[in-house]
């Protein structure tokens, strides 16, 4: 979709779903994920999909206090939202006290984290493209995720394992996400930086999908 082409009618948190659909589909319904959600993956997997997190959240969240005072991204700039601690505590639980020493990133991650740090220092519209994929999405189906996990884990409710998924600070998530979307319809660029905001949300999900991919031939299933 060109967002140039379009009316200026069309809020442009309408034009980014829109145009980011069908990449968005592609990475929630992965191979990975469907059996992660499934029940036909261990517990191994969701250690490793987490650790994955680890390394995007800590490149959107280390970058984060030099873009505070951008006119672009300083308004998507919000601490309620940061996932880094959760996500230590989370590995933690899930590997023990030593984690760090065993961690690694994918190919596709370290390309994915490489790319966050890259808008975040030379284009801070590109670092909301970024913004908004990650957390608008936590906010909303990674719900199902942390649920999922809950039962076949057995974590405890909202506890240790699965607290990236918790924003505690934010009771009413809904009002929430209503508020990003008025903070994406009257962001501070043109109809030509809006295109490559919508580019760039596209290749998000694309890097997304390739850590999916990359984390199912570690997971195959058993023929």
């Amino acid at each position: 979709m060109d967002v140039s082409a379009t009316t200026s009618a069309t809020p442009f948190s309408t034009l980014i779903r829109t145009a980011s659909h069908e990449a968005h589909t592609e990475a929630e319904t992965s191979t990975f994920m469907s059996d992660l959600l499934g029940g036909r993956l261990g517990v191994d997997a969701f250690t490793r999909y987490t650790e994955q997190l680890w390394f995007v959240y800590r490149a959107l969240e280390e970058t984060a206090g030099g873009l505070a005072d951008d006119p672009v991204a300083g308004p998507f700039i919000r601490p309620e939202l940061f996932r880094t601690r959760e996500l230590e505590r989370d590995l933690a639980h899930l590997l023990g006290p030593g984690w760090r020493a065993g961690v690694s990133p994918l190919p596709s991650t370290a390309a994915y984290a490489a790319r966050v740090e890259e808008c975040a220092r030379t284009w801070p519209a590109g670092y909301v493209a970024h913004h908004y994929t990650r957390y608008l999405g936590d906010l909303s189906g990674g719900q199902v995720i942390r649920d999922r996990a809950e039962r076949q884990w057995g974590f405890a409710r909202k506890g240790d394992g699965v607290r990236f998924y918790v924003f505690d600070t934010i009771t009413n998530p809904a009002a929430f996400k209503r508020a990003y979307r008025e903070l994406l319809d009257s962001v501070n660029a043109d109809d030509l930086e809006r295109q490559r905001i919508v580019d760039e949300c596209r290749r998000a999900f694309a890097f997304n999908t390739a850590v999916f991919r990359e984390l199912g031939e570690e997971y195959p299933l058993s023929a």
